[in-house]
């Protein structure tokens, strides 16, 4: 993913542990997920509307008649 090995993910987990405590910690784990899952949820819309925008051909504009 980024590059994490699982002894890195496991200082980090120790170092959110410490920090935000083991009360706290599903909560704060559970809104990161949210907010990822919302990030990708835009994201994915993002890339249908270019694909579709992409896909679909414009009319032609017709010149004007002089």
């Amino acid at each position: 993913m980024f590059g994490l090995g699982p002894t890195e993910l496991i200082v980090i987990l120790i170092i959110a542990l410490v920090i935000f405590g083991p009360s706290r910690l599903p909560k704060v784990g559970q809104s990161v997920g949210q907010a990822l899952r919302a990030f990708r949820e835009s994201t994915d819309k993002v890339t249908e509307e270019v694909t579709k925008s992409l896909e679909t051909p414009d009319k032609p504009t017709e010149a004007p008649k002089e």
